[in-house]
């Protein structure tokens, strides 16, 4: 039996526990509150920062996983470098964990070492480095942190008296230890796509491009698949590959593009299962955490086969609290039309917050189109509502 130390353990990482669980492995969710999601459904739990080396390297010590397996950007990634050179198997590595959890190490390695296009950026950090840097790039102009997660203290600077609140913005959403943003050029595109990408002992595979819509930086909904020229789809492809194959190790990544029109920019990796993907749980016969779990274990993967347009949509809190239920269940798995299949996943996390992410909604409409998917998807978490009691 395999054993699997999960390092972050939110709503991915408990769809990554069941899919691995399901393969006979043994699972030890860690994450800095107790009850997280992942803990929920997990053999075991550990509570930690994962900014804490000591506490990270004793974990490790303590449980001696076949496979270590982060699920959250802000980790001490010179600690799991140390593991792997002393044989541990971190997954993907080590070094895809110090590269991706960093916007200025995976953009140096996509930009400088394989060439491939991406937007113009620059690196600040101070507010005044910030306010030289968008001199450069120009506005309109996108600040993120280089260490961040699904979005946190992004956002676009669209005249210059809202640099200084963007970068108020950037330093508050950074996770981990480095204050440092990246200034980027705004990019004329058509739509961004996630391009989930597997790289197995066999060779590289792909899942239907997915199309997603963000707000504050954060994703809202997503579907699958999301029109794209075959030539767009063949430079994603090749783009992706070239990314993985340099980064090493095995495991799904999920990997961003902008697209106009045939030309694919490259944008961001997170070499794990990406909040995008969860239209997966009811669009392919393997869902993105099926398969990243097959990857690290080494198990064959079959074809990927799409079950038609879909789509998420998710359900976000609006205050603080830890006295609340989730409402409305029965009638967003209604399905809305015959031919269309709802369904919801609660993520059960013990608080609430402002734009924290508590469900999602899913909808396939294998008749009809991702439009379909998409007003399906959205009008089943607009049923679902959070009820606060204090």
């Amino acid at each position: 039996m395999a054993k699997i130390l999960l390092l972050g353990s939110g709503e991915l990482g408990r769809e990554f526990v069941i899919s691995a669980k399901r393969l006979g492995a043994h699972v030890i969710a860690c994450d800095a509150y107790a009850g997280a999601p992942a803990m929920q459904v997990a053999d075991e739990a550990e509570v930690f920062s994962m900014l804490d080396a000591a506490a990270l390297g004793a974990a490790i010590d303590k449980h001696k996983p076949d496979f270590i397996v982060p699920e959250v950007e802000a980790i001490r990634t010179e600690v799991l470098k140390h593991y792997e050179d002393n044989g541990q198997n971190v997954v993907p590595s080590a070094r895809a964990t110090i590269m991706t959890m960093n916007r200025d190490r995976i953009r140096e390695v996509a930009a400088a070492e394989l060439n491939l296009p991406t937007s113009t950026y620059l690196y600040a950090e101070t507010l005044e480095e910030m306010r030289a840097a968008v001199a450069t790039v120009g506005i309109p102009c996108v600040i993120k942190p280089v260490m961040s997660s699904s979005g946190k203290g992004q956002s676009t600077v669209k005249s210059a008296d809202a640099i200084d609140a963007a970068w108020n913005y950037a330093v508050a959403g950074m996770r981990g230890d480095r204050q440092r943003v990246i200034v980027e050029a705004f990019i004329d595109f058509d739509y961004e796509i996630t391009l989930l990408t597997i790289r197995t002992r066999d060779g590289v595979l792909f899942c239907d491009p997915i199309g997603h819509r963000q707000e504050r930086g954060d994703y809202q909904e997503s579907w699958q698949p999301t029109p794209m020229t075959p030539q767009a789809v063949a430079e994603a492809q090749r783009m992706a590959t070239a990314v993985v194959d340099n980064l090493g190790g095995y495991g799904l990544f999920g990997v961003e593009f902008f697209v106009k029109g045939d030309a694919v920019i490259f944008s961001e990796l997170s070499p794990r299962p990406h909040d995008t993907g969860m239209v997966t749980l009811i669009s392919q016969n393997l869902t993105e955490f099926d398969l990243h779990a097959r990857a690290i274990l080494g198990l064959p993967i079959p074809a990927i086969t799409q079950f038609g347009p879909a789509a998420s949509a998710v359900v976000l809190a609006d205050r603080d609290s830890r006295d609340f239920t989730i409402e409305g269940l029965a009638d967003a798995l209604i399905a809305p039309a015959a031919g269309i299949d709802v369904d919801v996943r609660v993520f059960n996390k013990p608080t609430t917050r402002p734009y924290r992410r508590m469900a999602v909604a899913l909808a396939l409409a294998p008749d009809g189109d991702t439009d379909t998917a998409r007003a399906a998807a959205r009008a089943a978490a607009a049923k679902i509502s959070i009820r606060y009691q204090g």
